[in-house]
């Protein structure tokens, strides 16, 4: 099983596909609660030089809340996590597969909650 949704875009550079990003997640209920630059902070921490790549946490905060209630311990597996990195030819999204996440959990009222959640990335990622 994969475990991310994917999408390629060689038509635009990062910071683009950035705003798209947010605007699609924005779009379909999601916020962008973190965001970690990885390539600069693999050169501040490393010295080590890299291509372009950004780690944003996305939420839902309905479907978070909902998660929540039903899991306690799900917190520790939140946010969504969306990645956008440069690859030849472009830049790739990748957003997390909640239910591929959330298997590690057997409760199958919480897999409905992330198969929604699933639905609304794959929705977002195919609206950049």
């Amino acid at each position: 099983m994969t475990y991310t949704i994917n999408r390629n875009f060689s038509d635009a550079g990062i910071d683009d596909i950035d705003d798209r990003t947010r605007k699609a997640l924005a779009d379909h209920g999601f916020g962008v609660l973190t965001e970690i630059d990885v390539k600069a902070t693999m050169k501040k921490k490393l010295d080590v030089e890299m291509s372009a790549y950004r780690i944003l946490g996305a939420c839902n905060p309905k479907m978070a809340h909902q998660a929540i209630g039903i899991e306690p311990r799900v917190g520790a597996m939140l946010p969504c996590n969306v990645i956008l990195r440069e690859v030849d030819g472009g830049v790739e999204v990748s957003a997390i597969d909640p239910v591929a996440s959330m298997q590690a959990i057997e409760n199958a009222d919480l897999t409905a909650v992330a198969g929604d959640v699933r639905g609304l990335l794959a929705t977002a990622v195919a609206a950049i």
